[in-house]
């Protein structure tokens, strides 16, 4: 997953005490105490200019990931908003190259107090950077949750688990799993995506549990229940919807229901209902009935749903030929990966 590749995002003065650590180690080699002004003014703009490059190009292009992560950032922080954060690091960088060749040649070079330019030129690439250490703070933010995303694969059989909070989502697929499930969570939500494999022979299949849905409108759900109707839609092969008739979940089984049918109106796959909590002595018209508590039903279940297995077939955006994004243009100067404000 491209996201657990994003390295730790630096502030602004972490970005130019390092760069400042560099320039003055070049600057020390120099006899000349001009040439000395002047190499410090490359080296703070060559080594700021790089390491904000190096956060822009650490950064994933959003277009290039699957359907699931793309809905994902979304809903956790706003794909403009992170295209904006790294334009204006773009922007820094080109900024501060500039400083270097406006302020590191002839311009020091010739004039009478190399060191008051010096300290000018410095005094405004660190200006700069300061404007966009908020961007850089919200990276490293954004970064710390991205890296934790689970690793959802397209090419393997996927069976989504959904239902309301606390109808056993989770017991069913630790029964069903043949390792212990991988939790993600997020520094900001209770839960997040949960997921796990079972294996039958050399065959994987991808068992994604969702947080808990709930049953009002799109625009009324927090970004973790957007996450999961992300994870519904784009990466589901089946869909296992889990019921709770006794409820002690906490939720009327006419609400589940209604979330059922609303699921049923959003996925083209295949849906299978199974009622849980079996040992709660609850009838239920679900197709299967079973408890993740006691294991009674569960192996019914696992059948159905292996019943359903086939190659995934290739997503939609899958196979199509590339287009050329606006995610990384080129910016004044050459320098690839940069994007513009």
């Amino acid at each position: 997953m491209d996201f657990e590749k994003i390295p730790t995002v630096p502030t602004a003065d972490e970005v130019l005490d390092r760069s400042f650590r560099r320039a003055a180690k070049k600057m020390q080699k120099k006899m000349n105490k001009d040439r000395a002004n002047e190499e410090f003014v490359r080296a703070v703009s060559s080594a700021v200019h790089d390491r904000l490059v190096h956060v822009i190009q650490s950064f994933p292009i959003l277009e290039e990931q699957p359907p699931f992560y793309r809905d994902t950032v979304e809903a956790l922080f706003g794909i403009e908003r992170l295209k904006k954060a790294l334009g204006s690091v773009g922007w820094a960088a080109m900024h501060t190259k500039r400083m270097g060749w406006e302020h590191g040649g002839a311009r020091i070079r010739w004039a009478e107090d190399t060191a008051a330019v010096r300290k000018r030129a410095v005094a405004r690439i660190a200006s700069i950077v300061h404007q966009i250490d908020d961007d850089l703070r919200f990276l490293n933010e954004a970064r710390n949750v991205l890296r934790k995303l689970p690793d959802i694969r397209d090419d393997e059989f996927t069976v989504v688990i959904a239902g309301y909070p606390n109808v056993g989502k989770s017991s069913f697929i630790n029964r069903i799993s043949s390792a212990e499930p991988e939790v993600a969570s997020y520094p900001f939500t209770t839960k997040g995506v949960i997921v796990g494999h079972r294996y039958e022979g050399r065959t994987r299949i991808q068992l994604v549990d969702t947080p808990g849905l709930l049953n009002r409108p799109d625009e009324e759900r927090n970004p973790i229940e957007e996450q999961a109707i992300s994870a519904i839609i784009h990466t589901a092969d089946l869909v296992v919807f889990i019921l709770d008739p006794s409820e002690y979940c906490g939720y009327p089984v006419e609400d589940q229901r209604h979330l059922l049918e609303a699921i049923q109106a959003r996925v083209e796959v295949p849906v299978i209902i199974v009622a849980n909590k079996a040992d709660l002595g609850a009838e239920s018209e679900a197709e299967f009935s079973m408890s993740a508590q006691t294991g009674r039903g569960v192996k019914e279940v696992l059948e159905a749903v292996l019943s359903h297995y086939r190659e995934p077939a290739p997503r939609p955006d899958e196979g199509t030929p590339e287009e050329e994004t606006e995610d990384r243009p080129a910016v004044e100067g050459g320098e690839p990966g940069l994007r513009s404000s």
